[in-house]
């Protein structure tokens, strides 16, 4: 699975224009079909969902509080040991684990958050597709 960049050029702020729709469809694909080659059936929708959750509570923190940044970098920065540790409990797989990782590791201002956030969305709405039932 690639690494997801968020920004096509981020010094001007330019989203990949496949950002939303290619590369997040290709991560749900290749997502449920981790979910569907495990025994113990990783990447529940709940448990992505959990993950999500969490994403658009950072974002929606940090649009409305925005001199708080400081500290809600650290809770954005935390998001990778929680995964780490569904990783360990076997509730997600590898390639979920670097996704969450990768994209979280991109975040160093409220923008970023904002296109994870985005990006996170549509990654969930293809994830539904491509893994309906679990």
């Amino acid at each position: 699975m690639d690494k997801i960049i968020l920004w096509k050029d981020k010094e001007n702020k330019i989203i990949d224009p496949e950002l939303f729709s290619t590369k997040a469809e290709a991560l749900a694909v290749a997502l449920a079909d981790d979910c569907e080659k495990s025994r113990k059936r990783k990447n529940k929708r709940t448990q992505i969902r959990k993950f999500y959750d969490e994403v658009l509570k950072l974002n929606m923190e940090a649009k409305t509080r925005t001199a708080n940044w400081d500290n809600i970098l650290p809770l954005v920065n935390m998001i990778i040991a929680k995964a780490a540790y569904a990783k360990g409990r076997e509730l997600i797989s590898d390639n979920f684990l670097n996704f969450i990782r990768s994209s979280v590791e991109q975040v160093k201002v409220p923008e970023d958050l904002s296109v994870f956030a985005n990006f996170f969305e549509a990654f969930y709405g293809f994830y539904r597709l491509y893994c309906p039932a679990n």
